[in-house]
């Protein structure tokens, strides 16, 4: 339900290539899921952050634990404890690359 929320939190505001990490099977991990998304823009990517703590609180009457890259707007995270949110601008996105960093680490 709240990884459902999530996503449609984003879809809302046109958020791109959205990327779900399924992170359960892993050992000594803290969250179960990452869920990765983009912005075109600082506007954008603060936009999606927005759209997804509404939607959260409006629907499942949950905050999130934590919210960091509110200042720079590059790279927000929003984390909900049993999933946690990383909302880029597509050049970070790309330059960081976390999809690739977990997929091979399974």
């Amino acid at each position: 339900m709240l990884l459902d929320k999530i996503i449609e939190g984003i879809q809302m505001v046109k958020g791109k290539n959205i990327s779900v990490i399924n992170l359960k099977n892993r050992d000594n991990f803290v969250c179960d899921y990452f869920v990765i998304c983009n912005g075109d823009s600082h506007n954008q990517v603060y936009a999606i952050s927005q759209s997804i703590e509404k939607m959260i609180i409006e629907k499942l009457q949950k905050k999130p634990w934590h919210v960091e890259g509110l200042k720079n707007r590059e790279w927000i995270l929003v984390d909900y404890v049993s999933i946690v949110v990383h909302i880029f601008q597509e050049q970070l996105r790309f330059y960081y690359d976390i999809e690739n960093l977990w997929n091979h680490n399974t």
